[in-house]
């Protein structure tokens, strides 16, 4: 009987790395991916391309929605030992609130009962920094969660669905919650994404937040990390895990800009708009293109989000020796060499 993952939501942006991950070390025989979304459909011309080097005898590939009953053809066949749960709604803003409960809890629900019944003993599941809240102060693990948005009060219960299945059977079953930053890297798409952009083409600004920290991780780092804490289980006993995802400490809005004009070779002189005035404008931009249907980057709830610190601190891979691969700068050179056409 061949030695089995599953992960939902595989093909997005993490589950593309962490499939590469498990197969590039060896981990499994075979790898079941299932995802509402086709590989073909994927926005990110980098994640498509991964997919056709890596599809071969190893990976099955099935469409499905974790909002429902989850249903895989001949699952007897295998020996399910893992499944990573990377199924959600997650951009902000993007989605009215009960579209991140609908599929957050339902995903969480769904999965875990299909957990019991292929009687896999290992889960992993990607939360988010978001159930922390808003808040200037340092965050670690042992921080009590105050979420103000759906989104993070979402993960927050999510997370408690996965605690259920864990205590139904607390001394066999192991699971780990991943709390991780900004995930940036080839394919992302999204607010690093943008910034190297905007950065390069001369088009960035600081509004007084230079000094602004944003947890972030580079994919790959998360990959490593969320695999190690699970083998980390294993030699001291622990049965659930609970970690922050982050470099240390989370590098400032003036780093990650400083970073991506060494990687790529330039300098910028880089001016100063109030923020008060930028925030207007991106409510004036907002009202005008929203009876239009006209999406754009200058969302009034990612200009407030630009100004508010993401101070989080892996406190428990710290504390149990986990030795960081990457630096910021080296991610972004790394990054670069993995997908050159996104630093043009």
């Amino acid at each position: 009987m061949n030695n089995c993952a599953i992960i939902f939501g595989g093909s997005g942006f993490i589950g593309s790395f962490f499939t590469n991950y498990l197969l590039e070390n060896s981990h499994f025989d075979k790898i079941i991916i299932y995802d509402l979304e086709e590989i073909k459909s994927k926005k990110s011309e980098f994640i498509r391309k991964q997919f056709e080097l890596l599809l071969h005898g190893s990976i099955e590939c099935i469409q499905g929605d974790v909002r429902n009953n989850i249903s895989i053809p001949d699952i007897a066949s295998f020996k399910i030992q893992l499944i990573a749960n990377f199924a959600a709604i997650h951009r902000e803003p993007g989605h009215e609130d009960r579209e991140y409960f609908e599929t957050n809890l339902l995903g969480a629900e769904n999965i875990c009962k299909f957990a019991e019944q292929v009687g896999c003993k290992n889960i992993i599941f990607t939360s988010s920094i978001s159930p922390y809240g808003v808040s200037e102060s340092p965050k670690d693990e042992s921080t009590l969660p105050i979420p103000v948005t759906a989104y993070g009060s979402s993960k927050l219960v999510a997370e408690k669905i996965h605690q259920i299945w864990q205590a139904k059977d607390i001394n066999n079953r192991r699971l780990v919650i991943v709390r991780p930053g900004v995930v940036f890297g080839p394919g992302e798409g999204g607010n690093v994404s943008r910034l190297i952009k905007v950065v390069i083409h001369r088009y960035f600004f600081f509004m007084g937040n230079e000094s602004t920290r944003k947890a972030g991780v580079y994919v790959k780092e998360l990959c490593n990390a969320m695999w190690w804490v699970l083998q980390e289980q294993k030699k001291n006993g622990e049965t659930i895990s609970l970690f922050n995802a982050s470099m240390n400490p989370g590098p400032s809005i003036g780093q990650y800009v400083k970073a991506v004009c060494k990687t790529q070779g330039i300098k910028r002189f880089i001016p100063t708009v109030p923020y008060k005035a930028l925030l207007g404008i991106a409510y004036f931009i907002n009202t005008l293109a929203r009876p239009l249907g006209i999406k754009h980057p200058f969302s009034p709830v990612r200009i407030r989000k630009l100004v508010r610190s993401n101070n989080i601190i892996p406190t428990y891979l710290i504390d149990h020796g986990y030795q960081f691969q990457y630096s910021l700068d080296s991610a972004f050179a790394d990054w670069k060499k993995s997908c050159p056409e996104e630093w043009k």
